[in-house]
């Protein structure tokens, strides 16, 4: 049932007079001016949102009827449907350009895999564009296009920091497909983390702007026309827009732009802290009052807080002035600093809140990776194997107390994928053995007269499989 009009241009205006004073700097200030107080701000955004086009090569289709012997003795590979061939796939997403030399922030979900990228413009230009920096930790995907000296129109990144729950926003990005399309919405939550997404900085701004599928990696914007988000989920019964979204804020875009224009790559700072959400058991266990930040479980020997005088048990309640209520939030804040930049951590220890100071430095590549493919007669050949360090467990996404021998790629068919051995997977024991390094591993798994059992570790859960010679 919809409003009628009267009602609706006000409650508009009592949604406008409670915004805060920055989402206020384009309030309108007469009836006509509310029926049509977001045009000037979809006119200076449109141009800067575009839409993504991919093309990927996703798997080699082949015929079932090929493996039985009888059909193959009678038409071999003639039959066309045993022949081996390759399928497209195509995809639909928006961007926003971000530099007037052609720079476009997408979601890396978009990307991810593509051989082919076209950039489509507001006003109908198309360009090739090549993938610069593709991050899945954060979801976010760098683009140039290549126009030479072509000048872009674009979008000025807000601090997102600053958005407030009940600010008035806008989505703007090609919804199914349809074209480009804008929506009105409202922040409905910050700080918000989302299971919906594949990332692990998982930490959003939530909206009820309708988002649907097409509008991922395009504009969530303010009234004032600047960048806030970048829509990366939804949660959705159907897959259409139910008003549940989610984007990335942009101040996790800013660290990733600037990461990449200095380091020519994602290049994070680096604690060295393995923390966790300090529930109302554990505060009561150690004397506070109330839950809230995160309890240090353990600190890596080249941490540079652990230098600083950090100790495992200490209760981090806020880095750099921001409060810290959870760990989505402690990792966020870590994502968004860069090498070299010094950390203020506001801590509580044993009854009392202290200070700690330090700077952050790049993961080390320590122990070297040794990346190596097991072969031979041996129940783990097919695997990809590598030594986990602090710089390989920070690309994969993995608690900084990780460490040992990882799982990086199993390759089909083999021994290992029969076995269920997955991506990700820590080696852990081989015959009651401590497996510490993918040398000690090779010498492990050679062929053995009584077989072998191996434990492996997958999501906290040790997993142990006996198989014999």
């Amino acid at each position: 049932m919809g409003f009628p009009p009267k009602t609706f241009l006000l409650l508009l205006a009592l949604l406008w007079m409670a915004a805060p004073a920055h989402a206020q700097e384009a309030a309108p200030k007469s009836r006509a001016e509310i029926a049509l107080s977001f045009a000037p701000v979809v006119k200076k955004v449109s141009p800067a949102v575009v839409n993504i086009y991919t093309r990927a090569t996703v798997r080699r289709v082949r015929s079932p009827f090929m493996d039985d012997p009888l059909f193959r003795h009678f038409f071999g590979d003639a039959f066309p449907g045993g022949l081996t061939r390759e399928r497209a796939q195509h995809s639909l997403g928006s961007g926003v350009i971000v530099s007037a030399d052609g720079e476009v922030v997408t979601n890396n979900h978009l990307v991810e895999g593509s051989q082919k990228v076209t950039v489509a413009l507001a006003d109908r230009r198309e360009f090739e564009a090549e993938v610069v920096s593709a991050d899945p930790r954060t979801d976010i995907a760098i683009l140039r296009m290549n126009a030479p000296g072509v000048r872009f129109p674009k979008l000025d990144l807000a601090d997102s920091d600053a958005v407030a729950v009940g600010d008035l926003c806008l989505a703007v990005g090609n919804p199914f497909g349809v074209g480009q399309t804008v929506s009105l919405g409202i922040v409905s939550a910050v700080a918000r983390a989302a299971a919906v997404h594949a990332g692990d900085v998982n930490y959003f701004i939530q909206t009820d702007a309708a988002i649907n599928p097409g509008n991922s990696g395009g504009a969530l914007v303010s009234a004032g026309g600047k960048l806030i988000g970048v829509p990366s989920a939804i949660y959705s019964r159907d897959g259409g827009s139910i008003g549940i979204g989610f984007a990335i804020p942009s101040n996790l875009v800013r660290a990733v732009l600037a990461s990449v224009g200095k380091e020519g790559r994602v290049v994070r700072g680096w604690t060295g802290i393995a923390a966790q959400t300090l529930t109302s058991g554990l505060a009561r266990s150690i004397g506070m009052s109330r839950p809230g930040g995160v309890i240090v479980k353990k600190l890596h020997p080249a941490s540079p807080a652990k230098e600083a005088g950090l100790r495992p048990g200490d209760v981090i309640l806020a880095v750099n002035d921001h409060s810290i209520d959870d760990r989505e939030a402690f990792l966020f804040r870590q994502a968004t600093a860069s090498v070299g930049t010094e950390m203020n951590l506001r801590i509580w220890r044993e009854n009392g809140e202290d200070e700690i100071y330090f700077r952050l430095i790049a993961a080390p590549e320590n122990p070297p990776r040794r990346e190596r493919l097991l072969q031979g007669r041996q129940p783990l050949a097919g695997v990809h194997v590598a030594n986990l360090s602090p710089a390989l467990a920070q690309e994969l996404g993995l608690e900084d107390d990780s460490s040992g021998v990882i799982v990086l790629k199993v390759d089909r068919p083999s021994p290992a994928a029969a076995l269920g051995v997955r991506r990700g997977d820590l080696v852990l024991e081989v015959n009651g053995k401590r497996v510490t390094s993918v040398a000690r591993l090779e010498g492990l798994i050679a062929p053995s007269a009584r077989g072998w059992r191996i434990t492996l570790a997958r999501r906290g859960a040790a997993i142990t499989v006996v198989v014999g010679p």
